[in-house]
């Protein structure tokens, strides 16, 4: 028997490979599965079973073109209502992969079809539990997001049924089961999840706050509930793709493949209501761009902000990116569902630049820099970070205007007045300043590494620990 967790770290997810003489399984494949193919490949295996563990809200995942690939039948927990063919399962239900079995736990409350799938080794011994988004590591999955779809369904309802289904068919399980969660830190699907992306059930029982023996339903309720913050605008979107069904992968990357020269990027950006989505390095996209892209680079937490920022999951995207890597960017906008990027600048902004064509930029300036200018005059400092580390430490007098909320942060932004936008380390303040530029908001200051460089120069007051309830 082999396992092997196959984890994406810029959604924090971790699918699974399963292989047992010659069958393979796999649990909650990303959106691109050629991989697993060929990993099955490597093994002369046959995938036979795609399983989900839920219709996932974070991203659009593969179950479609895998079995439309290797023929392996798409199965789901009770209660599931795919708009294609598969199995539905019943609780308790077994299915034979080899000399190994996959047993169903129907566990509902992050959804009502949410379902583990607790591994069975060739000698019948329970190893190991696939828990989807109902078990992390240090949490539980969120309960508040099925309630979007489904109008009965209060958060508290869900967390209720969560209560019951971690200990009716997980605690009661043995200690030494490995705990194969399909998120970890950094996932919107949990709020305290570790960076281990597995442990052992019974370290689980000890640890995770959500498992505490002597805790009631009451208790549980009020505590996965507290704290919670809007989920990004594009979970309920994937849901229903990941329910009703999408284009195929293939075909997504074949529509967004055509490379464009200059001339016909700007035709095409003129003609269409396409958006120019710029995935370069934050400074150096600050050096030089075409008017009116946004920048939200690639090697950072790009597909969340993509699915937080771009609020129609179809908008046509037309795209400017490293050369080489304008299919990665394509595949990672599709795992979000973000299917119809139109185009790509032919030779990048270089070539753009060479052609003679316009170009603008961001003046971005560093820590010192900001404190030379601040003990001439008084200066207005924005902070795009969350709230959450707003409220943990900030520079004084800095505003904070979440980049979470930029349709609101923005309206606290006098079009007027110049302002110093940092983030954590100058990722999102980027980001937050080009979608602003390209709005008519011209006198922003992207501050070079964010708080961390103001706080390491020494030369600003940074605050303390601000209570959250001093703020209302």
């Amino acid at each position: 028997m082999q396992i092997e967790q196959i984890y994406t770290g810029c959604l924090a997810q971790g699918a699974y490979y399963i292989e047992s003489d010659g069958e393979a399984v796999v649990i909650d494949p990303l959106r691109e599965v050629d991989s697993y193919i060929q990993r099955a490949e490597r093994d002369n295996a046959k995938i036979k079973y795609v399983f989900e563990t839920h219709f996932h809200a974070d991203f659009v995942s593969g179950h479609l073109d895998l079995s439309e690939k290797t023929g392996a039948a798409i199965v789901y927990g009770p209660t599931a209502k795919p708009g294609f063919k598969a199995i539905v399962a019943e609780d308790g239900q077994e299915f034979k992969v080899g000399r190994i079995a996959l047993k169903v736990l129907h566990t509902p409350g992050h959804t009502m079809e949410s379902t583990c799938f607790l591994l069975k080794d060739e000698n019948g011994k329970e190893v190991g539990l696939f828990s989807g988004d109902t078990l992390f590591i240090g949490d539980v999955g969120r309960p508040d997001l099925a309630q979007k779809l489904v109008s009965d369904l209060t958060q508290d309802k869900l967390a209720g049924y969560l209560y019951n289904s971690l200990r009716t068919k997980i605690m009661p399980l043995a200690n030494d089961i490995i705990v194969y969660p399909a998120h970890g830190a950094g996932s919107a699907c949990g709020k305290n999840m570790s960076k281990e992306t597995t442990d052992t059930l019974g370290r689980q029982k000890l640890t995770n706050y959500a498992l505490r023996a002597d805790m009631s339903k009451e208790e549980f309720i009020k505590e996965v509930t507290t704290g919670l913050v809007a989920p990004p605008a594009y979970f309920p979107l994937n849901v229903m793709m990941n329910i009703k069904g999408y284009d195929s992968i293939d075909k997504v990357l074949e529509r967004g493949q055509h490379a464009l020269s200059p001339q016909n990027f700007e035709t095409a950006a003129n003609e269409t209501n396409a958006l120019i989505l710029d995935t370069r390095n934050p400074q150096t996209f600050a050096k030089g761009f075409v008017p009116n892209s946004i920048n939200i680079g690639i090697d950072g937490n790009f597909a969340p902000w993509v699915g937080t920022l771009i609020p129609d999951i179809k908008q046509e995207i037309l795209l400017i990116a490293d050369e080489g890597r304008e299919e990665e960017v394509i595949t990672r906008l599709a795992r979000v569902g973000y299917d119809f990027t139109i185009g790509y600048l032919k030779g990048g902004f270089d070539a753009w630049k060479n052609a003679g064509n316009e170009i603008d930029h961001i003046t971005s300036i560093s820590a010192d820099e900001v404190a030379e200018i601040m003990s001439k005059r008084q200066i207005n400092i924005l902070d795009v970070r969350k709230q959450s580390e707003y409220q943990s430490e900030h520079v004084i007098d800095a505003e904070n205007a979440s980049l979470d909320f930029i349709n609101t942060s923005m309206m606290q932004v006098d079009k007027n007045k110049t302002y110093y936008v940092h983030c954590a380390s100058g990722y999102r303040s980027m980001v937050f300043t080009s979608i602003l530029k390209a709005r008519g908001y011209d006198n922003l200051i992207d501050v070079k590494g964010g708080f961390k460089a103001l706080k390491e120069s020494g030369k600003f007051k940074v605050s303390d620990y601000v209570c959250p309830t001093t703020l209302l």
